[in-house]
Formats: structure tokens, C-alpha cells, sequence
């Protein structure tokens, strides 16, 4: 998988020091970072511990093989992950685990075989590796506004409900196309903090139907930002009824932008008007041992 950095700052100077305020990225994909794989962690030191509840995303699925959850299994048991034994929801077998922080991971094994090319290692292999995401799931107290802005504003449809869980899939892509809403009316609202998804990003092809999704945002009444240029992609950012911040990304213009496909992951890389501060900013940079 994909080690990426991507520092992002507000730099301040007081008697010669540099520090900084913002987050450095790290992104997590396959090989070239392709859209529907990319998982980005910010490593905040001494962050407290977020809480699962209402109005956040609540799991992040996987999409995997067919015949590989006994594998997984075995590999978290050698690593001392905690995980539940194998469930099935909408005929489909899944695995979940959470990672240290307490983020909870679907591993799920898709009705239709997701033929996307993995990232392999010599410890994980084509025939159990990850494909990339597969779902995600929003807790949410009152379900209808936010379906709302899945079908109406991003297009999305409901395919197939189970007592109280709602699955939506859009037919621009083949693969991680899929939402879930829980509705929990009784529930409280989560805490985003350590070991929480802070929001949710939904692609597009280019700017200019970034754009396009902008206005019908704001046209459904909405709050949603001015495009933002994240260096491998162009976003937006607007809240949804739920209390779910959802993100617009671009596709363009990817991760091999400042590096190429085979340096992905091995140095610390900075937006233009910051790469004269590098030697102070890599003093203040939060350590990750």
C-alpha cells in the first residue's frame, strides 16, 4: 500500500522558531493512488478518543476476495487485532476488525467479484489482497435528509434495505459505489476524535463537474465551501442534514504529480509556497515512533 505525506500548514515565526498549526496526511491506497482506494490518516499527537454514535460514518468496508476471510483471521489473531467472527448482510460475507485507535474495518466479500489490480506484498497475495473500498456506513438519528442528498444532489439510489440499515449504490462506478445508512433514533451523537472518520469523500472526473455538484448543493440550500486545491485534487466541502462532513474530490490531477508512480511514499512532500520552510517544519513535524 501507499505511503503518502502531504503536509498541509499555516506557518507562524516568533524569536527565529517556526510552528505550525494544520495537518500533515498520510494516504493510504494501491499502487498509483487510484480513486476508490485512498484512505487518509492525520497523526495528531495527543489526540483524544473519538466516540462511534450518530451523525458520523461509522465503518469503512474493504472489498476482498472470495475465500480470504480465514486468511484474514489468522493474520489478525498473529498480530493481536481484535475482530468478530464472519457475518453476512444484503448476501454478503464480511469480517470486521478495528485497528488500534478503535476504527472499525469491514473486510467484505463482494456478490459480483471486484476485479480491480491490488497492491501485493510478499506476506499478502493477489488471492487474499484488498481491492479497495467497497462500502462505507453513516449512523445517522433520522435517515430520510440524508438519502436525500445521496439521491437527489450525488445520485445515488436505494437497492436494498434490512430492518433498520438502507443501501444505496450509484451507477457511475463499478466498484466502491456503495452506502449504507443506519438509522439510530435513539442513539447518541458520536465524538470525532482518535480512532474516528473525520469525513467522507465522493469523486468526480474534473473541476468542472466538481463545479457543477457545487451548485447543486447550494440549490438544495446548503452550505458548501469554495473549491480548495489539495495538489493531487480539487475539492469541496459541505455538511449534509445528518451532520456528516462530505467532501467532493477530483480525480485530477492524481498522486504522481511532484513524484513518480515508483518514488510514491518514500519522502515528505510540501506545497510549493512551503518547500523553503522544509528544514524547520521536518523539526516540528509530530513524531511517529
Amino acid at each position: 500500500m501507499i505511503l503518502h505525506t502531504c503536509a498541509r500548514f499555516a506557518i507562524s515565526e516568533k524569536n527565529g522558531e517556526f510552528r505550525r498549526s494544520g495537518d500533515l496526511s498520510f494516504y493510504y491506497g494501491d499502487e498509483v493512488g487510484t480513486p476508490g482506494t485512498i484512505l487518509t490518516f492525520f497523526p495528531w499527537g495527543g489526540i483524544s478518543a473519538g466516540r462511534r454514535g450518530t451523525r458520523q460514518v461509522t465503518e469503512i468496508g474493504y472489498s476482498v476476495p472470495a475465500e480470504s476471510l480465514d486468511f484474514w483471521m489468522k493474520r489478525f489473531e498473529a498480530n493481536n487485532v481484535t475482530y468478530n467472527k464472519v457475518a453476512e448482510k444484503f448476501g454478503e460475507q464480511y469480517l470486521t476488525f478495528l485497528d488500534p485507535d478503535g476504527l472499525k474495518f469491514e473486510l467484505t466479500v463482494p456478490k459480483n467479484e471486484d476485479t480491480r489490480k491490488p497492491w501485493t506484498t510478499s506476506e499478502v497475495g493477489e488471492l487474499v489482497a484488498t481491492r479497495g473500498f467497497h462500502h462505507i456506513t453513516i449512523t445517522t438519528n433520522k435517515a430520510e435528509a440524508t438519502a436525500r442528498v445521496l439521491t437527489d444532489i450525488l445520485g445515488y439510489r436505494l437497492t436494498e434495505q434490512h430492518v433498520n440499515r438502507f443501501r444505496f449504490i450509484t451507477d457511475h462506478a463499478a466498484q466502491a459505489n456503495l452506502v449504507d445508512l443506519v438509522e439510530a433514533p435513539g442513539e447518541s451523537a458520536g465524538h470525532v476524535a482518535g480512532g474516528s472518520v473525520h469525513h467522507v469523500a465522493f469523486r468526480v472526473e474534473n473541476e468542472e463537474v466538481l463545479m457543477y455538484y457545487r451548485q447543486k448543493v447550494l440549490e438544495a440550500g446548503l452550505q458548501i465551501t469554495e473549491k480548495i486545491d489539495r495538489n493531487y485534487f480539487y475539492s469541496l466541502y459541505f455538511r449534509e442534514p445528518g451532520g456528516v462532513l462530505f467532501e467532493i474530490a477530483t480525480d485530477n490531477p492524481g498522486f504522481a504529480t511532484d513524484e513518480t508512480v515508483e518514488d510514491l511514499g518514500k519522502g515528505l512532500k510540501l506545497p510549493p509556497q512551503y518547500e523553503a520552510y522544509r528544514e524547520q517544519l521536518e523539526k516540528v513535524l509530530p513524531s511517529l515512533g
